[in-house]
């Protein structure tokens, strides 16, 4: 475990909270002083600003959940709700405000059924997809999960931060179906169908009857979902694997144009991920093998890159789905769209499905729904303590805004001395531009590049009319700001929201920068 970064000066729970809490859950799950460190965000480039929780709690049901609310808003203690706290490259489990009480979930992780005639999993919030995938490999489900790059996350807590996976069911948050809410008042509410006592149909219909609200969850303030619906994808009977690489930087805007098409007709039935050389290296690669000096990675060492790991400048993957004839028959419509962009290079590795893990590609795990920790490494590509953070920003799913994206993302990192290490996932109608930033968490030229860089990259993208979808915790007022539409009408009505659910502000204040009135720090 990484020791604790500097931190801002704590404000303590009051012992009479403390010995409430220890009596409602035991003593072995309330956490405080020293042994919060493990909740404290361990890639902080803040410093002292970094904000350590006074304490944590760990309920094991509902029942434990409703009493932390009971006892937060007696002591007026705000709460910072975490599925596993894995969420490292957006600040982790620290919460916004100092004297927050973290609720971590990670003990509410039971399987609490799987619905093999539906295609349906119904999860606590502290289910990891690595525990997920040995439940279902262990019984023989035909489902398979969607995974995202690092498997040892919270399958809702992505979810509800709108986190993405790599098979036709990678829209993660899409998934979600009948969510089981504790309200700050303590209430417990149900979603959708599952607002009908008893429905077979909780976990199968979002609708339900009248306004849908299961959206006020995702990312949100307003409550803490204690289960969940997921809705699962079938095993299919074969896979194909694929990878485009292109030999130019200048590439970029063809390979993207000739991959919408087949994502918007569902030819690609998954997202398509495209990555520079620089990520590509990152995950496989150490970084003084190309670039020994600390500046940022030029073309001519990404040659180097391209030529010894035998990868494009830009490198698409992607998964095609179904019995073997309709997997050709679609790997057919990809050949010939790619053939059409001047020096692109196809790849396939193909499978059955019920593959034994162990026999697949590194690469083609999360195409595969397999879970893995492979990606962690890419912390370590600057060296020292490792660390990373992430710029994600959203975008139409078009060669021409995305070309214009990269550069400038490019010219917003390096200028700060780091390597642009990303790229783009596109889905049929928008896509996701992702820049990943290592960087040693003890270096003292490091720490203030970052802090300097990300406002810079979200100004870079307030030029282009795009915005982050999601942010680490210290930049999340700056990211509501730039929802400016109708003189940030979004905001205004999510505030109007916190104020009737949560006028104490107890629960996660500040979160996606929705406060209470008058406890925002711009105030």
């Amino acid at each position: 475990m990484l020791a604790m970064p500097p931190c801002a000066p704590g404000v303590p729970i009051e012992a009479a909270a403390v010995r409430a809490l220890r009596d409602a859950l035991g003593s072995e799950n309330v956490l405080i002083d020293d042994a919060v460190a493990g909740h404290v965000d361990p890639y902080s480039f803040m410093g002292p600003e970094t904000v350590a929780p006074a304490g944590v709690a760990l309920p094991g049901d509902v029942a434990e959940v409703q009493a932390i609310l009971r006892i937060a808003t007696d002591h007026a203690i705000p709460l910072w709700p975490v599925s596993a706290g894995r969420n490292y490259a957006y600040g982790g489990a620290s919460p916004r405000v100092a004297g927050s009480l973290v609720v971590d979930l990670r003990r509410m992780n039971r399987i609490l059924s799987v619905d093999e005639e539906c295609a349906v999993a119904v999860l606590e919030p502290g289910v990891t997809f690595m525990q997920l995938h040995a439940r279902l490999r262990a019984t023989r489900s035909r489902l398979m999960p969607s995974v995202p790059d690092i498997g040892w996350g919270s399958v809702i807590g992505n979810a509800l931060e709108r986190g993405f996976g790599y098979t036709p069911y990678g829209d993660h948050a899409a998934q979600l179906c009948g969510l089981d809410v504790v309200l700050p008042t303590g209430e417990l509410v149900h979603t959708g169908m599952a607002a009908k006592a008893g429905s077979p149909a909780a976990h199968l219909y979002k609708g339900g009857y009248g306004p849908s609200v299961e959206g006020l969850y995702l990312q949100s303030s307003f409550g803490i979902v204690t289960q969940a619906g997921v809705w699962m994808m079938p095993r299919p009977a074969a896979a194909a694997a694929c990878s485009v690489q292109v030999p130019r930087s200048d590439d970029l805007a063809a390979l993207v144009d000739a991959l919408r098409p087949l994502l918007i007709d569902g030819t690609i039935q998954s997202n398509a991920v495209i990555g520079n050389a620089a990520i590509v290296a990152a995950a496989i690669g150490e970084r003084a093998d190309f670039c020994e000096a600390d500046v940022p990675i030029d073309d001519d060492r990404i040659a180097r890159v391209m030529e010894r790991f035998h990868v494009g400048y830009w490198n698409a993957r992607f998964g095609l789905y179904g019995t073997q004839a309709l997997v050709d028959a679609r790997l057919a419509a990809v050949r010939a769209a790619v053939s059409a962009v001047p020096g692109a290079v196809l790849d396939v590795r193909t499978y059955p499905g019920d593959i034994d893990p162990a026999a697949v590609h590194p690469a083609d795990r999360a195409q595969l729904g397999i879970p893995s920790l492979d990606m962690v490494r890419v912390a370590a590509w600057r060296g020292g303590q490792p660390a990373h953070t992430d710029f994600s920003l959203v975008l139409p799913p078009t060669g021409r805004e995305i070309a214009v994206a990269a550069r400038a993302i490019r010219r917003e990192v390096e200028a700060q001395g780091f390597d642009y290490a990303g790229g783009f996932t596109l889905f049929p109608r928008h896509a996701i531009g992702l820049a990943l930033v290592a960087f040693d968490r003890e270096d003292d030229r490091h720490r203030p590049a970052v802090r300097t860089l990300l406002p810079r990259l979200f100004d870079a993208a307030d030029a282009m009319g795009a915005a982050p979808y999601r942010s680490h915790t210290a930049f999340m007022d700056l990211i509501a700001t730039q929802y400016d539409a109708g003189d940030r009408a979004l905001w205004r009505l999510t505030s109007r929201l916190k104020d009737a659910i949560d006028p104490a502000g107890i629960m996660a204040p500040g979160k996606q920068g929705i406060w209470p009135t008058g406890r925002s720090p711009s105030n």
